[in-house]
């Protein structure tokens, strides 16, 4: 492609925002300079007050094949990336089948994807009873780090693990370097207070909340800190919701456990007192919970106590989410957003002040240090991948189906207005989104642990 240069008065780099000139050699980015030292001859796209963001990197994402393409798949959840200016991918081990738990499946996986992807990808392991010996195999072939459940994950092909079989597997764990991403819920709690709410109108969204008390949450981080202080292995909270753990979790970083923390948008946008009974788009594990709640999670963002915003994208077929029924203990409880998060995280940030050095940190830079690539993308900077998003701030629109881009058109976003529209995503130099158009064949990479 040789040298372009991208031209803006908001160009989102390491340093802050500035005016410039993003310059593209090929596939990577040679310099961010004054507009008015663009190289002589190099053709000039000039996009005004539209910001340019690097590419968002997404470390927690289902995308569900081979095995359930029906509920997602790399064709549309890429296409959704795409969309909503994200550039690389971390897929999750489960709701595949086979589950990412071994190469063999890890090589099912990689052909699945062959031709398909809009962006880039990449895969997690997956850690279940008794796959300890899988474990340096899979690091060996390219995997960027592990995924445990410790609570029964929804479907019967990924079992979740106890206190003794995380015991057994950390030492191959721990050898390999790689993160250990846990799902941090016990099921004691659960099961106490599904027991005691038996009789109760499972489509008052305040029964499901009920159904998973934050103790479920604290108990089980409770425990991986201690299990990370045995074994020194980096550990990963997966999509934090109880917002009462960030003291347990502030503590872990002053003794300088390896300790890294997400949230997604949903945490941070919904809030339980506005959601409808009935409502079981809004379904979610861990749940979300208050308004107070949600207030003090953006605190523990703003603090760095929570590293960074992904978005738990987790799709499935629509009657899985029960919609006549509005039952919420029979509902499929995930909520794809990959196509709006962005958005979703803009509108939010405004309100409390944030710019978009914030987002670029929370959604791209911190998310590709935590999936190893953080030399490459996450970054407007020299020698890195020519991965970004040309997005409008100011843009307000309301959110349709039409906008969704991924398989099945379920949001608890339809009928919102937010701010911050994607306009194009470039993917290494080459465009891959365009004004809700897809104007290249996928040319995404798999980015593989070195």
């Amino acid at each position: 492609m040789g040298l372009q240069a991208f031209v803006s008065r908001q160009i989102v780099t390491p340093q802050g925002i500035r005016p410039g000139a993003l310059v593209v050699d090929g596939e990577k980015i040679q310099a961010v300079v004054p507009a008015e030292q663009t190289p002589a001859g190099a053709p000039r796209e000039d996009f005004g007050d539209l910001a340019l963001l690097p590419g968002l990197v997404d470390s927690h994402v289902h995308i569900n094949e081979p095995g359930r393409t029906g509920w997602e798949g790399f064709f549309t959840a890429t296409r959704a990336a795409a969309g909503g200016g994200y550039t690389m991918l971390v897929d999750m081990p489960l709701n595949c089948i086979p589950a990412t738990t071994d190469v063999s499946a890890l090589e099912a996986k990689r052909r699945a994807a062959a031709g398909q992807c809009h962006v880039d990808w990449a895969a997690w392991g997956g850690l279940v009873p008794g796959n300890h010996h899988d474990l340096q195999p899979l690091a060996d072939a390219g995997v960027l780090g592990f995924k445990c459940f410790l609570v029964h994950p929804g479907i019967d092909e990924f079992t979740m693990v106890n206190e003794s079989d995380l015991r057994a597997a950390l030492p191959h764990l721990a050898r390999s370097g790689l993160p250990l991403l846990v799902h941090a819920e016990l099921p004691g709690p659960i099961e106490a207070a599904e027991t005691q709410l038996r009789r109760s109108d499972w489509t008052r969204y305040s029964t499901y909340l009920a159904s998973r008390p934050e103790e479920a949450e604290l108990s089980a981080i409770r425990m991986m800190l201690s299990l990370c202080r045995e074994f020194h292995f980096p550990l990963h909270v997966v999509h934090l919701s109880a917002a009462s753990a960030l003291e347990k979790l502030r503590s872990a970083r002053a003794e300088n456990l390896p300790v890294t923390v997400e949230t997604c948008p949903h945490y941070l946008h919904l809030e339980a007192e506005s959601i409808p009974d009935g409502a079981t788009q809004c379904k979610c594990a861990p749940p979300v919970r208050n308004r107070d709640n949600r207030e003090q999670l953006w605190h523990g963002l703003r603090q760095g106590i929570i590293d960074m915003v992904v978005t738990d994208h987790s799709p499935c077929p629509p009657a899985m989410k029960r919609p006549d029924a509005g039952n919420f203990q029979e509902a499929w409880g995930g909520i794809p957003s990959l196509s709006t998060a962005l958005s979703v995280m803009w509108t939010e940030a405004l309100r409390r002040g944030h710019d978009l050095t914030d987002i670029a940190r929370w959604m791209a830079e911190k998310p590709a240090q935590f999936a190893g690539c953080g030399a490459r993308k996450g970054k407007l900077a020299p020698g890195y991948d020519a991965d970004f998003a040309v997005f409008d701030p100011q843009a307000e629109f309301t959110v349709t189906a039409n906008r969704l881009y991924y398989r099945h058109e379920i949001s608890p976003y339809l009928g919102e207005t937010l701010r911050g529209m994607v306009k194009r995503t470039y993917l290494r130099g080459q465009a891959v989104f365009c004004s809700g158009t897809f104007p290249v064949e996928p040319a995404g990479r798999e980015i593989r642990r070195n």
